[in-house]
């Protein structure tokens, strides 16, 4: 289970650096590099949602849109053979690739 914590739509990840005794972290899912540490969990919840903050409000006064995490867009790599095979699902559904797709998506993630 991957370690992460979300504010306003941002996700971070978790990580801790038993060398320096420390947590760190960075926003994913974003082209910006947006990074927070602490030396215990609320400090690190804090020091994330704060740079969350802070890279929403230099955006703005940047005059540009933050980045989301998602855009709704990724590519996925399986093997020939599945990938025919979806297909002719698909097919013999009377819905598009992208759309067969989606709604396995869905099922698996129970996503209403």
């Amino acid at each position: 289970m991957a370690s992460v914590i979300e504010y306003k739509g941002y996700i971070g990840s978790v990580e801790y650096s038993s060398e320096d005794k420390c947590f760190f972290g960075k926003i994913e899912m974003i082209d910006d590099l947006v990074t927070f540490e602490a030396t215990d969990a609320q400090e690190l919840e804090n020091n994330f949602k704060n740079a969350v903050d802070e890279y929403i409000a230099t955006c703005r006064a940047l005059n540009r849109e933050p980045q989301k995490s998602y855009k709704g867009v990724f590519n996925v790599r399986i093997e020939p053979k599945l990938h025919k095979k979806i297909y002719k699902e698909a097919l013999k559904s009377g819905i598009s690739l992208n759309a067969f797709v989606q709604n396995a998506l869905k099922k698996e993630v129970s996503y209403g």
